[in-house]
């Protein structure tokens, strides 16, 4: 099975020997910001670009992201040069981390994706009330069943990451091998307090959800008074504010340093943080894809870089 990048650069993904474009896709709008079309004008540029690895969930439109990713991978005939990873525990079919529920939930998500397999299962949420021997015992019966590859984390705190490494390591099967987190230029502190350090130690491949806080970093809302082009871009508004224009008014300075779109920018600083980061990107349509992948090969002079560490503080 070939699940290395389709030429040009690659990141590692962890310890799971897995190689990635540096850029993972957003499949969270599939459904809901973006239509059948749009989607597949998307998952084409992304593809086309290099890009193998699209991270959905089970409940993201209902589960239309899973099929639409699905339906695209079997028109292509792509699915085994695709990385696919998708969450379960927040569909209403199948909530919760309990043995039932990530079963029920893998099954349904394999149909919905058309595949026999997952690459990257994440647990989507921690949820105490089920002990971590339930949860992990689950997904090691649908690992040696083939049906899933690797386990990831979504919304987990750096101690209980370390908690769920070390219940696995006592139960003799693999410990998780991806985290998703947010971070980006204004929303670091969560990321670089803790969970950089657990992932560095457990050996996880970090996919930096939202890297454009919700397209704000590419610049797309600067008042609260904007109407945004688009739902996916709403978020945006949280970031406006005498920090945000400070952050960004830097990446524009940066932007026009290099000749490079302010998103393209915003993932490069991202990239150049080192430990195998992988920003997870949206994108509504094509040309999206286009401005970001010039992220990819941008290299940010130490006094650029410098001076968006300062501002981001």
């Amino acid at each position: 099975m070939n699940t290395a990048d389709g030429g040009g650069a690659s990141l590692p993904l962890g310890r799971t020997g897995l190689v990635s474009y540096p850029l993972a896709l957003d499949g969270s709008i599939f459904g809901w910001a973006s239509g059948p079309e749009e989607t597949s004008a998307v998952l084409d540029a992304f593809h086309a670009a290099g890009g193998r690895l699209v991270a959905t969930a089970d409940h993201y439109a209902g589960g239309r992201s899973e099929v639409m990713l699905g339906t695209w991978m079997r028109e292509r005939g792509c699915r085994d040069g695709m990385i696919v990873a998708t969450k379960v525990g927040r569909h209403p079919d199948a909530a919760g981390l309990s043995p039932s529920s990530i079963t029920r939930g893998v099954d349904a998500s394999l149909r919905r994706l058309g595949t026999d397999r997952i690459d990257f299962l994440a647990f989507d949420g921690d949820h105490p009330g089920t002990p971590f021997e339930d949860s992990l015992g689950a997904v090691e019966r649908l690992r040696v069943a083939g049906k899933v590859r690797f386990l990831s984390v979504a919304g987990f705190e750096a101690g209980r990451i370390a908690e769920l490494a070390a219940t696995a390591e006592r139960l003799g099967i693999p410990a998780p091998s991806g985290l998703l987190t947010e971070y980006n230029l204004v929303h670091r502190s969560a990321y670089e307090s803790g969970l950089a350090a657990v992932a560095e130690r457990v050996g996880l491949a970090v996919f930096a959800r939202l890297p454009l806080a919700s397209g704000y970093l590419a610049g797309v809302l600067r008042s609260r008074d904007q109407v945004p082009t688009s739902v996916m871009f709403a978020a945006a508004r949280e970031h406006i504010g005498a920090r945000g224009e400070r952050i960004l008014a830097a990446v524009e300075r940066v932007a026009l340093e290099v000749g490079a779109p302010l998103a393209a920018v915003s993932l490069a600083w991202l990239l150049a943080r080192g430990g195998g980061v992988i920003p997870v990107v949206r994108a509504a349509a094509a040309e999206h894809i286009e401005e970001q992948i010039r992220a990819v090969g941008l290299t940010l002079s130490r006094e650029q870089l410098a001076l968006l560490d300062r501002v981001s503080e």
